[in-house]
Protein backbone atom coordinates (compact mmCIF):
# COMPACT_ATOMS: atom_id res chain seq x y z
CA UNK A 1 0.00 0.00 0.00
CA UNK A 2 1.33 3.41 -0.89
CA UNK A 3 2.43 5.51 1.96
CA UNK A 4 0.37 8.72 3.58
CA UNK A 5 1.87 11.32 1.68
CA UNK A 6 1.61 9.45 -2.04
CA UNK A 7 -1.48 9.34 -1.13
CA UNK A 8 -2.24 13.02 -0.06
CA UNK A 9 -0.59 14.05 -3.14
CA UNK A 10 -2.53 12.09 -5.88
CA UNK A 11 -5.67 13.17 -3.50
CA UNK A 12 -4.90 16.78 -4.24
CA UNK A 13 -3.73 15.98 -8.11
CA UNK A 14 -6.96 14.51 -8.84
CA UNK A 15 -9.16 17.54 -6.97
CA UNK A 16 -6.97 20.04 -9.41
CA UNK A 17 -8.34 17.75 -12.50
CA UNK A 18 -11.76 18.24 -11.34
CA UNK A 19 -11.11 21.79 -11.27
CA UNK A 20 -10.53 21.74 -14.72
CA UNK A 21 -12.39 19.60 -16.14
CA UNK A 22 -15.55 21.01 -14.88
CA UNK A 23 -14.76 24.30 -15.59
CA UNK A 24 -14.34 23.43 -19.40
CA UNK A 25 -17.52 21.64 -18.89
CA UNK A 26 -19.22 24.89 -18.23
CA UNK A 27 -17.32 27.00 -20.98
CA UNK A 28 -18.44 23.91 -23.35
CA UNK A 29 -21.93 24.67 -22.06
CA UNK A 30 -22.21 27.98 -22.24
CA UNK A 31 -20.70 28.01 -25.84
CA UNK A 32 -22.89 25.26 -27.11
CA UNK A 33 -26.09 27.07 -25.97
CA UNK A 34 -25.33 29.60 -28.75
CA UNK A 35 -23.90 27.40 -31.16
CA UNK A 36 -27.32 24.76 -30.96
CA UNK A 37 -28.68 28.08 -31.46
CA UNK A 38 -27.66 29.46 -34.58
CA UNK A 39 -27.49 25.61 -36.02
CA UNK A 40 -31.01 25.23 -35.10
CA UNK A 41 -32.34 28.21 -36.87
CA UNK A 42 -30.26 28.10 -39.66
CA UNK A 43 -31.06 24.29 -40.64
CA UNK A 44 -34.45 24.84 -41.77
CA UNK A 45 -33.34 27.19 -44.20
CA UNK A 46 -30.51 25.89 -45.39
CA UNK A 47 -32.58 22.77 -46.38
CA UNK A 48 -35.67 24.41 -47.32
CA UNK A 49 -33.47 26.08 -49.98
CA UNK A 50 -31.26 22.99 -50.96
CA UNK A 51 -35.31 21.26 -51.70
CA UNK A 52 -36.28 24.90 -53.75
CA UNK A 53 -32.95 24.46 -55.63
CA UNK A 54 -33.32 20.11 -56.60
CA UNK A 55 -36.96 20.63 -57.45
CA UNK A 56 -36.74 23.64 -59.61
CA UNK A 57 -34.09 21.91 -61.56
CA UNK A 58 -35.64 18.78 -62.41
CA UNK A 59 -38.38 20.35 -64.03
CA UNK A 60 -35.82 22.28 -66.20
CA UNK A 61 -33.32 21.07 -69.15
CA UNK A 62 -30.23 19.74 -67.18
CA UNK A 63 -28.46 22.14 -69.00
CA UNK A 64 -29.70 24.99 -66.87
CA UNK A 65 -27.90 23.61 -63.72
CA UNK A 66 -24.19 24.40 -65.30
CA UNK A 67 -21.39 23.02 -64.70
CA UNK A 68 -22.49 22.43 -60.95
CA UNK A 69 -24.97 20.05 -62.02
CA UNK A 70 -23.16 17.91 -64.05
CA UNK A 71 -22.46 14.17 -63.60
CA UNK A 72 -19.53 13.16 -64.53
CA UNK A 73 -17.39 9.36 -64.61
CA UNK A 74 -15.83 9.77 -60.74
CA UNK A 75 -12.06 9.49 -61.33
CA UNK A 76 -11.27 12.45 -59.29
CA UNK A 77 -12.96 13.26 -55.62
CA UNK A 78 -12.33 15.82 -53.25
CA UNK A 79 -13.53 15.11 -49.48
CA UNK A 80 -13.77 18.02 -47.09
CA UNK A 81 -13.44 16.68 -43.55
CA UNK A 82 -14.41 18.66 -40.97
CA UNK A 83 -13.03 18.05 -37.50
CA UNK A 84 -11.91 20.18 -34.56
CA UNK A 85 -8.73 22.27 -33.48
CA UNK A 86 -8.62 21.24 -29.88
CA UNK A 87 -8.98 17.65 -28.70
CA UNK A 88 -10.76 17.06 -25.17
CA UNK A 89 -13.78 16.23 -26.75
CA UNK A 90 -14.41 12.27 -26.49
CA UNK A 91 -14.50 10.55 -29.51
CA UNK A 92 -15.76 13.70 -31.81
CA UNK A 93 -12.48 13.89 -34.21
CA UNK A 94 -11.79 10.28 -34.06
CA UNK A 95 -15.05 9.28 -35.56
CA UNK A 96 -14.45 11.33 -38.44
CA UNK A 97 -11.29 9.98 -38.99
CA UNK A 98 -12.16 6.59 -38.87
CA UNK A 99 -14.96 7.45 -41.30
CA UNK A 100 -13.06 9.15 -43.69
CA UNK A 101 -10.38 6.26 -43.90
CA UNK A 102 -13.02 3.34 -43.78
CA UNK A 103 -15.23 5.96 -46.91
CA UNK A 104 -12.20 5.86 -49.05
CA UNK A 105 -11.41 2.26 -48.96
CA UNK A 106 -15.17 1.13 -49.51
CA UNK A 107 -15.81 4.04 -51.86
CA UNK A 108 -12.98 5.15 -53.58
CA UNK A 109 -10.21 2.29 -53.71
CA UNK A 110 -7.88 2.52 -56.98
CA UNK A 111 -9.23 6.17 -57.23
CA UNK A 112 -7.38 9.64 -57.18
CA UNK A 113 -8.73 11.00 -53.69
CA UNK A 114 -7.43 14.22 -52.61
CA UNK A 115 -8.69 15.63 -49.11
CA UNK A 116 -9.59 19.62 -47.81
CA UNK A 117 -9.67 19.71 -43.95
CA UNK A 118 -10.74 21.79 -41.88
CA UNK A 119 -9.51 21.86 -37.77
CA UNK A 120 -6.62 20.64 -37.32
CA UNK A 121 -6.74 17.35 -35.39
CA UNK A 122 -8.07 15.98 -38.42
CA UNK A 123 -5.79 17.03 -40.49
CA UNK A 124 -2.51 16.23 -38.52
CA UNK A 125 -3.85 12.41 -38.43
CA UNK A 126 -4.96 12.37 -42.21
CA UNK A 127 -1.92 14.04 -43.63
CA UNK A 128 0.51 11.03 -42.93
CA UNK A 129 -1.71 8.69 -45.16
CA UNK A 130 -3.75 10.97 -47.69
CA UNK A 131 -2.82 14.49 -49.61
CA UNK A 132 -3.97 17.04 -48.20
CA UNK A 133 -4.65 19.96 -50.72
CA UNK A 134 -5.77 22.66 -48.19
CA UNK A 135 -5.66 23.15 -44.63
CA UNK A 136 -8.39 25.74 -42.69
CA UNK A 137 -7.76 25.59 -39.12
CA UNK A 138 -8.41 29.38 -38.62
CA UNK A 139 -12.23 28.88 -39.78
CA UNK A 140 -13.59 28.47 -36.49
CA UNK A 141 -11.90 31.54 -35.00
CA UNK A 142 -14.43 33.29 -37.00
CA UNK A 143 -17.06 31.62 -38.52
CA UNK A 144 -19.20 33.58 -40.53
CA UNK A 145 -20.84 33.20 -43.25
CA UNK A 146 -18.48 35.37 -45.82
CA UNK A 147 -15.32 33.45 -44.19
CA UNK A 148 -17.30 30.01 -45.06
CA UNK A 149 -18.03 31.40 -48.87
CA UNK A 150 -14.19 32.09 -49.64
CA UNK A 151 -13.65 28.27 -49.07
CA UNK A 152 -16.89 27.40 -51.03
CA UNK A 153 -16.09 29.48 -53.78
CA UNK A 154 -12.59 27.50 -54.25
CA UNK A 155 -14.16 23.99 -54.31
CA UNK A 156 -16.55 25.43 -56.63
CA UNK A 157 -13.70 26.68 -58.91
CA UNK A 158 -11.86 23.18 -58.60
CA UNK A 159 -15.25 21.38 -59.63
CA UNK A 160 -16.00 23.68 -61.78
CA UNK A 161 -12.11 23.79 -64.13
CA UNK A 162 -12.41 19.68 -63.80
CA UNK A 163 -9.75 18.97 -61.24
CA UNK A 164 -12.43 17.06 -59.24
CA UNK A 165 -15.73 14.82 -60.30
CA UNK A 166 -17.25 14.91 -57.24
CA UNK A 167 -17.10 16.80 -54.21
CA UNK A 168 -18.41 15.27 -50.30
CA UNK A 169 -18.05 16.64 -46.75
CA UNK A 170 -17.66 14.49 -44.26
CA UNK A 171 -18.40 15.96 -40.31
CA UNK A 172 -20.89 15.51 -37.29
CA UNK A 173 -24.01 16.17 -37.32
CA UNK A 174 -25.36 18.04 -34.45
CA UNK A 175 -28.71 16.07 -32.64
CA UNK A 176 -28.10 17.03 -28.66
CA UNK A 177 -25.41 17.58 -26.59
CA UNK A 178 -24.41 13.58 -26.21
CA UNK A 179 -25.16 12.71 -29.95
CA UNK A 180 -23.20 14.01 -32.79
CA UNK A 181 -24.18 12.26 -36.36
CA UNK A 182 -21.39 10.94 -38.16
CA UNK A 183 -22.39 12.13 -41.89
CA UNK A 184 -21.13 12.00 -45.20
CA UNK A 185 -23.05 14.29 -47.99
CA UNK A 186 -22.67 15.03 -51.75
CA UNK A 187 -21.90 18.66 -52.37
CA UNK A 188 -21.16 18.49 -55.99
CA UNK A 189 -22.76 17.91 -58.46
CA UNK A 190 -25.81 19.03 -57.15
CA UNK A 191 -28.20 16.13 -56.72
CA UNK A 192 -31.33 15.96 -58.66
CA UNK A 193 -34.37 15.61 -56.62
CA UNK A 194 -36.07 12.44 -58.27
CA UNK A 195 -39.27 12.24 -60.01
CA UNK A 196 -41.36 10.95 -57.92
CA UNK A 197 -40.25 13.68 -54.69
CA UNK A 198 -40.66 16.77 -57.34
CA UNK A 199 -43.28 18.86 -55.91
CA UNK A 200 -46.11 20.52 -58.02
CA UNK A 201 -45.20 24.13 -58.75
CA UNK A 202 -48.42 24.93 -60.25
CA UNK A 203 -49.52 27.59 -57.80
CA UNK A 204 -46.37 29.06 -57.93
CA UNK A 205 -45.39 32.38 -59.88
CA UNK A 206 -41.71 32.75 -60.96
CA UNK A 207 -40.37 36.11 -61.27
CA UNK A 208 -37.89 36.20 -63.02
CA UNK A 209 -37.85 32.59 -64.73
CA UNK A 210 -37.13 29.24 -63.27
CA UNK A 211 -33.56 29.26 -65.42
CA UNK A 212 -32.63 32.54 -63.76
CA UNK A 213 -33.76 31.86 -59.97
CA UNK A 214 -31.59 28.16 -60.66
CA UNK A 215 -28.32 29.78 -61.42
CA UNK A 216 -28.90 32.87 -59.10
CA UNK A 217 -29.53 30.48 -56.14
CA UNK A 218 -26.64 27.52 -57.15
CA UNK A 219 -23.45 29.50 -55.72
CA UNK A 220 -25.53 30.46 -52.76
CA UNK A 221 -27.24 27.24 -52.10
CA UNK A 222 -23.82 25.75 -51.80
CA UNK A 223 -21.63 28.22 -49.70
CA UNK A 224 -24.78 27.61 -47.06
CA UNK A 225 -24.50 23.85 -47.44
CA UNK A 226 -20.91 23.99 -46.40
CA UNK A 227 -21.66 26.83 -43.78
CA UNK A 228 -24.78 24.42 -42.28
CA UNK A 229 -21.78 21.77 -42.10
CA UNK A 230 -19.34 23.96 -40.33
CA UNK A 231 -22.33 25.25 -38.01
CA UNK A 232 -23.33 21.85 -37.44
CA UNK A 233 -19.73 20.48 -36.76
CA UNK A 234 -19.21 23.22 -34.43
CA UNK A 235 -22.27 22.34 -32.01
CA UNK A 236 -21.33 19.12 -31.74
CA UNK A 237 -17.75 19.47 -31.01
CA UNK A 238 -18.89 21.84 -28.01
CA UNK A 239 -21.60 19.20 -27.13
CA UNK A 240 -19.17 16.51 -27.22
CA UNK A 241 -16.15 18.00 -25.11
CA UNK A 242 -19.40 19.06 -22.34
CA UNK A 243 -19.90 15.25 -22.24
CA UNK A 244 -16.31 14.07 -22.22
CA UNK A 245 -15.72 16.93 -19.37
CA UNK A 246 -18.80 15.85 -17.81
CA UNK A 247 -18.39 12.14 -17.69
CA UNK A 248 -14.00 12.86 -16.51
CA UNK A 249 -15.56 14.91 -13.80
CA UNK A 250 -17.60 12.18 -12.50
CA UNK A 251 -14.54 9.54 -13.20
CA UNK A 252 -12.33 12.27 -11.06
CA UNK A 253 -14.39 12.25 -8.22
CA UNK A 254 -15.42 8.83 -8.17
CA UNK A 255 -11.24 8.01 -7.85
CA UNK A 256 -10.69 10.96 -5.33
CA UNK A 257 -13.91 8.82 -3.05
CA UNK A 258 -11.89 5.60 -3.28
CA UNK A 259 -8.61 7.16 -2.65
CA UNK A 260 -9.89 9.34 0.36
CA UNK A 261 -11.01 5.79 1.92
CA UNK A 262 -7.98 4.38 1.42
CA UNK A 263 -6.05 7.39 2.50
CA UNK A 264 -8.52 7.16 5.98
CA UNK A 265 -7.94 3.23 6.21
CA UNK A 266 -4.06 3.58 5.92
CA UNK A 267 -4.16 6.54 8.33
CA UNK A 268 -6.05 4.57 10.47
CA UNK A 269 -3.81 1.10 10.08
CA UNK A 270 -0.83 3.57 11.04
CA UNK A 271 -2.50 5.11 14.22
CA UNK A 272 -3.43 1.55 15.33
CA UNK A 273 0.26 0.50 15.23
CA UNK A 274 1.44 3.52 17.13
CA UNK A 275 -1.13 2.71 20.00
CA UNK A 276 0.38 -0.75 19.92
CA UNK A 277 3.62 0.31 20.07
CA UNK A 278 3.11 2.59 22.67
CA UNK A 279 1.46 -0.25 24.34
CA UNK A 280 4.39 -3.02 24.16
CA UNK A 281 6.64 0.05 25.36
CA UNK A 282 5.21 0.86 28.47
CA UNK A 283 4.37 -3.01 29.12
CA UNK A 284 8.17 -4.04 28.41
CA UNK A 285 9.17 -0.81 31.28
CA UNK A 286 6.67 -2.22 33.93
CA UNK A 287 8.09 -5.90 33.51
Amino acid sequence: MANLKEIRNRITSIGSTMQITSAMKMVSAAKLKKAQDAITQMRPYAEKLTELLQSLSATLDGEVGGVYSEQREVSKVLLVVITSNRGLCGGFNSSIIKETTKHIKNYYNGKQVDLLTIGKKGNDILAKKNTVIENNNDIFDELTFENVAVIANKIMDMYAEGDYDKVELIYNRFKNAATQITTVEQFLPIEPMQEGEVASNADYIFEPSKAEIVLELIPKSLKTQLYKALRDSFASEHGARMTAMHKATDNATDLRDELLLTYNKARQAAITNEILEIVGGAEALNN
